[in-house]
């Protein structure tokens, strides 16, 4: 297989996790950040997560010990472009900050290296669009959280070509990942169906229909999701939530108008776990 080092960029939530599966899968990793306080974070949050997956035996000491031994952490984003053969990008939801992070990737990455975005519903095509070989450009969107959550979305941009999706498919396998191959479409096929539900959930709060843990309750026991609506925009983040549905909302049309009350709410800074309250409160360390 010719990706044996995959760089990540951004150590939040997401990048971390993709490079705690990529390290336990086998990878060479580089997790880049230029936050070093975000970078020691991540590094205790995998520790972290790879102790747990030894607790309840779904990997040996020596497995997560090896894990550590494959990754790295770097605030140069040119040190991990230079030493990387897949680059998965993990920043915030802004396709100004990813086009810019693209552009980077063309200035520092061998022309050989295959890049990859980990939106959740922006363009990749658009992304592609700033590098001279779009053909070896794609989406890879994990799941939060990534190394509990199955699924692995590989996306073709407008002019990915096989090889490439060839490649990402391979790697995702090696990540321990399930995959489906989606053309370029705004929301794909997950935060276009899971914006709608979360949007229709923020509307039937306001409207008072029911309240969020009853709502929550209802779609956990009566239609076996994992998480309810509410818990779950509260783990991703309302902002997080917002920025894809007005992103949906100019792209599909009114079907996918925010709700106001989630509007009310991230102005509010009720924006999640992240903050220590969204739809519900926690307690922040």
């Amino acid at each position: 297989m010719r990706v044996k080092t995959i760089g990540v960029i951004g150590a939040g939530i997401m990048g971390r996790g993709i490079a705690q599966v990529a390290a336990h899968g086998g990878f060479h990793t580089v997790l880049q950040d230029v936050d070093a306080k975000q970078l020691e974070a991540a590094r205790k949050s995998i520790e972290a997560g790879l102790a747990k997956l030894v607790e309840l035996q779904k990997t040996s000491r020596q497995e997560a010990d090896a894990t550590l031994t494959r990754l790295r952490m770097t605030r140069d984003l040119a040190d991990a472009c230079s030493a990387s053969e897949l680059m998965i990008e993990a920043a915030p939801e802004r396709i100004d900050l990813k086009v810019q992070l693209f552009g980077e990737f063309e200035r520092h990455c061998p022309p050989t290296t295959l890049l990859a975005s980990n939106t959740s519903s922006l363009s990749i095509t658009e992304m592609a669009a700033v590098v001279r070989h779009p053909e070896r450009v794609l989406g890879m969107h994990f799941f939060n959280p990534v190394p509990r959550m199955a699924l692995c979305e590989i996306v073709r941009a407008l002019e990915t070509d096989d090889d490439t999706v060839a490649l990402a498919l391979e790697v995702a396998h090696r990540m321990r990942k399930e995959t489906v191959v989606v053309r370029e479409s705004p929301g794909f096929i997950t935060s276009r169906i899971n914006a709608m539900i979360g949007n229709e959930a923020f509307y039937m709060l306001q409207e008072g229909v029911a309240s969020a843990p009853d709502i929550d309750k209802a779609l956990k026991l009566g239609l076996n999701h994992p998480m309810g609506p509410f818990e779950l925009v509260d783990l991703v983040g309302l902002d997080t939530r917002l920025a894809i549905l007005q992103y949906l909302h100019r792209s599909l049309g009114e079907k996918y108008r925010p709700a106001p009350l989630l509007v009310q709410y991230v102005q509010a800074g009720r924006l999640g776990k992240k903050a220590g309250r969204g739809v519900y409160d926690y307690d922040v360390e």
